[in-house]
């Protein structure tokens, strides 16, 4: 281990080569400013530590390489401090500090900097929080910081399969060498460690929710023990998802029915052997009776039945049972929106405290823009946590560049009213508003086997954004982008200013040409690329477009006032209130809520139609503002980061006139109405546009 590491390091510190995007926002290249390197200088002589524990033995190995690369000195290792201008690591178990357990303080003392914690992992965070200050330009002069965590469990979901195959994964294969694991470590393992340390991420679930039971054997606990003891040192627990057919597929049982004794046993067993291999084990995530996935519903057992059964087996442990709230049924007169809440909602209060119930941000699938789901703040009794997605699925993958930020506080800040003005979805979600012990956000991965880790080169930023609001979700967009920005594309204030800009408008401009006003799910059927707003047959109906769009000769919407839904009434009466009347209904969730005739007139003047067909129209003209805007940093950032952004930008392009045109003349075909002037009319047909998609298909 300590030699991979020291090999890595090594590396990282003298590559010289074009940035291919491996260092993440890692990078400890020297920084231009003389003067500002010399007065960093003078603070980060030496690095002196209290403690010899291998958290901070890796958070030293980082200032050591941080430092080196960044100011071109490496700093003095020291057990005391006995002079000033230097860094003191200080694990305090019992200092009187307020903060908790992962908190650090960062803090100027007799001319030393001191970054301080009651636990090993807070210094680590505190370390690099620390360089970050370095990275972006912050001053070091009287530093006062103190930081704690907002979300206790702060964690990534994979959904990566024992092939080396990734579920909804858009970088290339599995990050996880299942084949060489556990004889060989790859490198890169640590490198994911350092990033989610940075980010103050703690724990990460391995494999799909989607889950085979292959994990659960002999063969693979010895490899996911390889993989926790890396990211052990980082202070990353490891969390398994699981098959709930296990018992029978692994034990040889003839029921995996949750109240069976001997099913019961087999999990408590089970328990114990992944904790002989892995003390710390973080615990379970479970996918159960959702798409064809099996739970304890199969035995007519309920999600509760299901989760504590789990939770009983790991009651001798520290470790937790997420159970995810992703469950619908196939009902063609029914409302997706509705299905989670009310599967859920009876069994409030029954779950055992050591479950979590892990619910998405949205009521149907991480759409690009979603109304919060309502089962936050109607679960008075049990522990909810969020799950966001930061790989996009339906967020142009890995060929449009969507910073996520915006999207995710969205939902984050939107208030609830449960509990009176104020009860924000966050407030939910840290525990704060019914103050639940336990607390999570989850964000499914997108890390690949690119050189890159994530594909698109921006859509690394989405990972460092969702790590940073899960540590403090109040932090805002731009601080988050403009941090993103200067410690990975620039330092050049000016570009930095404009790639800024870039990301906080592209998120509402690929809303603008794929789902304005609040239309939902019509993209390419199973790969979800592309529109398809014409889809009518699906293995499901709720995996049609017409299912959601409910476009007719009169408008367009789902009606979920009354009339063909009553989804509206889960929320609040305030809520309600904001979204119930069509003509105040902000209009990016108007479509949600509302089956809005074609000619009626919007808030912005225009009809529905004319606004529709001008938001299409807009957001393909933005992108070629995003084009423009990135060629004015070209001299600013690494060539091949360049190329490659641009490149996939003009993809971006032809794809949201693949939208616009697929969506304006499909609904076209309903309103009956022309494209309004002076918008110039698609030059292809809506056969031409489908055709493409037959195209895309065959692929």
């Amino acid at each position: 281990m300590k030699k991979y590491l020291f090999l890595y390091l090594l590396l990282s510190s003298v590559c010289a080569f074009a940035d291919d995007g491996s260092r993440l926002w890692l990078k400890y290249d020297l920084l231009a400013d003389v003067q500002q390197r010399d007065t960093y200088l003078k603070s980060t002589q030496f690095v002196a530590a209290n403690s010899s524990h291998p958290t901070i033995k890796v958070a030293v190995q980082e200032l050591e390489m941080g430092l080196k690369g960044l100011l071109g000195k490496a700093p003095v290792l020291v057990q005391t401090a006995t002079k000033s201008g230097g860094i003191i690591l200080n694990v305090a178990p019992n200092s009187p500090s307020t903060l908790p357990q992962d908190g650090f303080e960062l803090f100027s003392e007799k001319g030393n900097i001191v970054i301080s914690s009651k636990s090993e992992a807070g210094v680590l965070y505190g370390a690099f929080e620390l360089l970050r200050y370095l990275q972006t330009g912050k001053s070091l002069t009287n530093l006062s910081v103190k930081s704690s965590p907002k979300i206790k469990l702060r964690m990534l979901n994979h959904w990566d399969n024992a092939n080396g195959t990734v579920e909804r994964g858009y970088a290339g294969s599995s990050m996880w060498k299942w084949t060489e694991l556990p004889f060989r470590i790859d490198p890169r393992y640590i490198t994911y460690a350092r990033a989610n340390a940075s980010l103050g991420i703690n724990a990460t679930s391995i494999n799909n929710v989607n889950a085979s039971s292959r994990f659960l054997t002999e063969e693979y606990l010895e490899k996911i023990k390889a993989v926790a003891d890396v990211l052990r040192p980082y202070g990353i627990k490891v969390f398994i998802s699981v098959n709930f057919r296990s018992p029978r597929t692994l034990g040889g049982l003839k029921t995996s029915d949750p109240l069976d004794p001997e099913v019961r046993k087999w999990w408590n067993e089970k328990t114990k052997e992944i904790h002989r291999y892995i003390p710390d084990f973080g615990g379970y995530l479970v996918k159960a009776n959702s798409e064809g996935e099996p739970g304890p519903q199969d035995y007519g057992r309920t999600h509760a039945d299901g989760a504590n059964m789990l939770a009983e087996a790991m009651r001798p442990f520290s470790g937790i049972v997420i159970w995810r709230a992703f469950v619908y049924n196939a009902d063609p007169k029914g409302d997706r929106f509705k299905e989670g809440y009310a599967q859920f909602k009876p069994l409030d209060g029954i779950f055992d405290p050591k479950v979590i119930v892990q619910v998405k941000n949205g009521p149907i699938d991480f759409m690009p823009r979603e109304p919060f789901h309502p089962m936050f703040g109607a679960f008075p009794k049990t522990t909810l946590g969020m799950e966001f997605q930061i790989t996009q699925e339906y967020l142009g993958q890995s060929t449009h560049l969507t910073y996520l930020a915006p999207m995710f506080k969205e939902c984050l800040d939107t208030d609830t009213y449960v509990k009176g003005k104020g009860t924000t979805v966050a407030k939910i979600v840290d525990g704060s508003a019914e103050n639940h012990p336990l607390s999570l956000m989850a964000g499914v991965a997108n890390t690949g086997s690119d050189a890159n880790w994530c594909g698109h080169p921006f859509n690394q930023s989405n990972w460092y954004a969702f790590g940073r609001l899960a540590w403090d979700y109040t932090l805002s967009s731009e601080q988050i982008a403009t941090e993103w920005t200067r410690m990975t594309l620039t330092q050049k204030p000016q570009s930095v200013q404009k790639i800024t800009d870039i990301m906080l408008n592209s998120h509402p401009i690929y809303v603008s040409y794929t789902y304005p006003l609040g239309t939902s799910h019509m993209m390419g059927e199973g790969h979800h690329y592309g529109p398809e707003p014409w889809l009518t047959k699906a293995a499901r109906p709720d995996w049609t477009s017409i299912y959601y769009h409910r476009a007719d000769s009169i408008g367009l919407g789902f009606d979920r006032t009354g009339k063909v839904s009553n989804a509206l009434q889960l929320y609040s009466p305030e809520v309600q209130q904001l979204w119930g009347n069509a003509e105040k209904c902000p209009l990016d969730y108007l479509l949600w809520f509302h089956h809005v005739p074609w000619t009626q007139k919007l808030s912005t003047g225009r009809s529905l139609w004319d606004e529709l067909c001008h938001r299409y129209y807009d957001g393909v003209g933005q992108v070629g503002k995003l084009q423009s805007a990135w060629e004015s940093v070209k001299s600013d950032v690494d060539k091949e980061t360049f190329e490659d952004v641009k490149g996939r930008l003009k993809i971006q392009e032809k794809e949201a006139l693949w939208w616009r045109d697929a969506c304006v003349l499909y609904f076209g075909e309903f309103s009956k109405l022309p494209i309004p002037k002076p918008l110039v009319p698609p030059t292809r047909t809506l056969d031409d546009v489908k055709k493409l998609t037959e195209i895309y298909h065959l692929r």
